[in-house]
């Protein structure tokens, strides 16, 4: 049996227990390093899952074992932990969501061995509101991540092209993702979902041999799906700077266009992968480079605009 202490978070008092335990079996992180990261994280980490619903992604045995998503709060969670009803697919039933807006809460939320964290797209005050457009770009093997990272400098030109900003970031394994700010009232998911959809089938037409629209991982081998289908009122997407369930703690971490063009040219991948002590440095050298999504205003253009520009 593993020990239960009791810490002191502000004015929170929490149990976190197991401490000892490993859940990165090929590195040895163990849980207690796992919340020491998140502890460290926490002033660039919550400022992107302030009053979002949080889906829980618990690995109680390591990355090695069984996994599970928790979407619904457990019920034996501290009464200071705030939770949102959020409606739940296309149906009229709502779950009782987490919300992460505080560092007691993320240890908590860490201590339950919750390693990965996803959340949705839209805040759950405007759960019909998206607050920005995302691409996850996922090379089906034998393609990589640098053929990822081509793609990602595509699809950055083709959003430059209608007006668009966006931001990279690494997913913490083998694809790159891309956020696009939009913080604007009056866009719908409707909208992000059949601009980003646009946006994917137009790469796949100009890249037939080295883009995919579809999710058939059939139509995938050797090619970059181009994952347009999160923008969605019920989908979550990996939070930037979460820990990765792989080998190693890798993190979801920004990255300056300049660094992914320097990975692309020298061919190194290595040159954006992070794990948690390379994220926490480079927070304190560079501050949060995600930072536009929480502030940068961006409206979609038309698609009398999108067809001109293409």
């Amino acid at each position: 049996m593993g020990t239960t202490h009791t810490v002191k978070i502000g004015r929170k008092t929490l149990s976190v227990s197991n401490l000892e335990k490993v859940l990165y079996p090929k590195t040895g992180f163990t849980k207690a390093d796992v919340i020491h990261y998140y502890m460290n994280i926490a002033p660039v980490l919550l400022p992107h899952m302030k009053k979002r619903a949080l889906t829980l992604k618990r690995y109680p045995n390591g990355v090695d074992q069984m996994f599970f998503y928790e979407k619904r709060c457990p019920v034996h969670r501290p009464k200071w932990v705030e939770t949102a009803e959020v409606k739940s697919g296309r149906s009229n039933n709502h779950i009782n969501y987490c919300v992460v807006d505080d560092e007691e809460t993320l240890v908590w939320v860490a201590n339950l061995a919750s390693l990965e964290l996803h959340t949705l797209l839209s805040k759950v005050d405007h759960p019909e509101r998206p607050t920005m457009m995302v691409f996850d770009l996922d090379p089906g093997p034998p393609a990589g991540v640098l053929d990822a990272m081509e793609i990602a400098i595509q699809l950055r030109d083709l959003l430059a092209s209608v007006g668009l900003q966006c931001f990279p970031k690494t997913s913490g394994g083998k694809g790159i993702h891309l956020g696009v700010p939009l913080n604007a009232p009056g866009v719908t998911f409707e909208d992000t979902k059949s601009f980003s959809r646009a946006m994917a089938l137009f790469l796949e037409q100009q890249n037939p041999d080295r883009v995919v629209s579809k999710m058939l991982k059939s139509l995938r081998v050797g090619k970059v799906f181009v994952d347009w289908s999160q923008n969605d009122e019920y989908k979550t997407t990996v939070t930037v700077y979460s820990l990765r369930a792989r080998e190693h703690p890798t993190v979801s971490t920004p990255i300056t266009w300049k660094e992914l063009e320097t990975a692309l040219k020298k061919k190194d991948p290595s040159l954006v992968t992070f794990e948690t002590d390379d994220v926490i440095k480079r927070v304190k050298q560079k501050g949060d480079l995600y930072e536009p999504l929480l502030k940068l205003k961006q409206r979609l253009p038309s698609f009398e605009k999108l067809a001109k520009s293409a």
